[in-house]
């Protein structure tokens, strides 16, 4: 059993630090080509970049490794395989539960990481990225990261999802963490400034964070910075130009 359980977090690590790879290797091409010049001279900063997120990917691998382990050999956790098991509606609202209380749990932990003495031992390595690009988006001290880590496990065990919905939170949690961070805007001005751009996070609104520290702490929704008052708009320098579409 404990060689099952070792072997299951050191998958699981292989498998987050090659997504993280993944994902940021794709946005940092498509910043190559999107914003050449972007991340020019700033190769010192991305091998710390990349240094911190792979010791994070392990932080993030041995709860999930050791979590899905139980949930495969001893039917731990309420993740489940067959889609007749709940009726069809609950897959949107367990997706949307997640995501919400996700962002709730990074939003509260993002503002204590933000505490004086926190912010020097830990959340530094973060905002150590000056601008942050899409190798950042795991750039986290170990404290940092056993914070975000420990997340998803604990959900699993307390709202049913279905395994392939569950793939569609990481994968989300995944995009949205590495686009925030790559210094420019993928999405149109339109977007952002209607009615649904208001209340998500892009990298607009996240690139706010970097520039001014004591606002803007959500992942993935606007709704606990505008409820708390912590919501101070996009950034001038990513925001697109009028007239952009």
């Amino acid at each position: 059993m404990t060689l099952a359980v070792i072997l299951s977090a050191l998958a699981m690590t292989a498998i987050v630090a090659l997504r993280y790879l993944a994902a940021s290797g794709l946005f940092a091409l498509a910043t190559a080509r999107v914003r050449p010049g972007l991340y020019v001279r700033l190769g010192p900063q991305i091998r710390r970049e990349i240094g911190w997120s792979l010791l994070s990917a392990a932080i993030y691998g041995i709860p999930a490794g050791v979590v899905a382990w139980g949930w495969q050999a001893r039917g731990w956790t309420l993740i489940y395989t067959e889609w007749s098991i709940y009726p069809l509606w609950y897959l949107p609202l367990s997706l949307v539960l997640y995501l919400f209380a996700h962002d709730t749990w990074f939003y509260w932990t993002h503002r204590w990481m933000h505490r004086p003495r926190l912010f020097r031992i830990a959340h530094a390595v973060h905002h150590s990225s000056r601008p942050p690009t899409a190798w950042a988006a795991m750039s986290f001290h170990p404290i940092e990261a056993l914070t975000g880590a420990v997340v998803i496990p604990a959900l699993v065990f307390l709202i049913p999802i279905h395994v392939a919905v569950l793939g569609l939170v990481l994968a989300i949690m995944t995009v949205m963490g590495v686009t925030n961070h790559m210094g420019w805007e993928m999405f149109p001005r339109a977007l952002l400034r209607s009615r649904l751009g208001g209340w998500l996070i892009t990298a607009s609104h996240h690139q706010r964070h970097h520039e001014n520290y004591a606002c803007n702490y959500g992942l993935y929704f606007r709704v606990w910075d505008r409820l708390c008052e912590t919501d101070r708009g996009l950034s001038d320098a990513l925001a697109p130009p009028a007239g952009a579409t």
